[in-house]
């Protein structure tokens, strides 16, 4: 099992579940969040919920914008980029949604850190093939689906990048490095033991992609930072001036 872990109170959200209905509405350590994953862009992030004053529930528009997860708002019916939490479309234009640290891990690890954590389950029978993959080999496909926009430059378009603002590493450096410091203060790290979602028909026969933390000095020692892991092309899309570092 494989997750989106939030560190406030140690609770997981497997992704055998969100790559099925992409966003979870919870409230983590008093904070109203939003847990979601975009299958097509391998994009998971926590947003804050609150907005202006309101506290905002989302659900999937079912529409893509360089195949990436459309969320719309049930409060104003906004619509909401999920690569970069903000509103595209509707009252709220514009707005941001604040991103939390959060860590895409193996259940392993997460239990190591956290025995007394809490676990999203699935409910209400078998509404879906939970554990099944429905996008059987996307991850090592030539090109991504329902994309037609620029590709990056000297990396494959579904090559995993670790992705930090407007900056990203590629997964692949990071795997023969085991570690990247920047001068930014950002410390990357990787080590095996986490399957691949998007590869094998049953998720825990995947190849293993490893397990990527990363964490920004301060004054109080190493803490997690905010970021995701992408798909290359996916971080050209939404940043197009952006830098990817391959070596």
């Amino acid at each position: 099992m494989i997750g989106l872990v939030i560190e406030g109170d140690a609770r997981a959200y497997p992704l055998h579940i969100l790559i099925w209905h992409e966003i979870v509405n919870d409230v983590v350590g008093g904070v109203p969040v939003a847990v979601t994953f975009c299958p097509l862009c391998n994009t998971g992030i926590v947003f804050d919920r609150r907005q202006g004053g309101r506290v905002l529930e989302f659900g999937t528009t079912g529409k893509l914008r360089n195949s990436d997860l459309v969320m719309y708002d049930r409060t104003t019916e906004s619509w909401w980029q999920q690569f970069l939490g903000e509103a595209i479309v509707g009252e709220l234009t514009g707005a941001r949604l604040a991103m939390l640290p959060s860590r895409l891990e193996s259940f392993a690890n997460f239990v190591e850190r956290a025995p007394g954590g809490r676990v999203q389950v699935a409910s209400g029978g078998a509404l879906r093939a939970y554990g099944r993959n429905p996008y059987v080999g996307y991850d090592t496909s030539p090109a991504p689906f329902l994309y037609r926009g620029p590709l990056p430059e000297r990396i494959a378009p579904l090559a995993r990048v670790i992705r930090v603002d407007d900056e990203a590493w590629a997964l692949d450096l990071l795997r023969a490095q085991g570690a990247i410091t920047t001068a930014s203060g950002l410390r990357i790290t990787w080590e095996p033991g986490q399957a691949s979602a998007l590869d094998r028909g049953t998720i825990a026969e995947s190849f293993d992609v490893g397990n990527v933390l990363v964490q920004r000095r301060s004054a109080a020692g190493w803490e997690d930072a905010v970021y995701s892991v992408d798909f290359a092309f996916a971080f050209r899309a939404f940043y197009p001036n952006g830098t990817i570092h391959l070596k």
